[in-house]
């Protein structure tokens, strides 16, 4: 039996270059909880400016960057765009359905379930 992995190693395109300019590339993101994706909702940032959820979502499910040890959303916030969208991707990747077909709980009808970006 395959084992169900919960964390993905990454290396960011570029880097997040920290404030003593040191730059951090490797990184670990655990799959997200239902929490991970519903508990952001609920955050000002984000009921001010929709696009604001994959910062805060990225910064709960990215375990480790580098030596830093805390991943906030200012961390998240000061990604080069081209590691953000890497990370989008990734999230997206590894938090996709084995299977995205769904079934309708009422008539059992058979569908591909529709999804978009993070925070569009």
């Amino acid at each position: 039996m395959d084992e169900f992995k919960v964390e993905f190693p990454f290396v960011l395109p570029i880097g997040y270059l920290d404030a003593d300019g040191v730059l951090h590339r490797e990184g670990t993101m655990r799959r997200a909880t239902a929490a991970d994706e519903i508990l952001p909702l609920r955050d000002p940032r984000v009921q001010g400016n929709a696009p604001y959820l994959i910062i805060i979502m990225l910064s709960r499910v990215i375990t480790s960057l580098g030596a830093l040890t805390a991943i906030t959303p200012k961390v998240t916030e000061n990604l080069f765009v081209a590691d953000l969208n890497y990370l989008q991707s990734l999230y997206q990747q590894i938090n996709a359905a084995e299977n995205p077909g769904v079934s309708c709980p009422h008539c059992g009808k058979s569908f591909v379930a529709a999804g978009g970006q993070l925070g569009e």
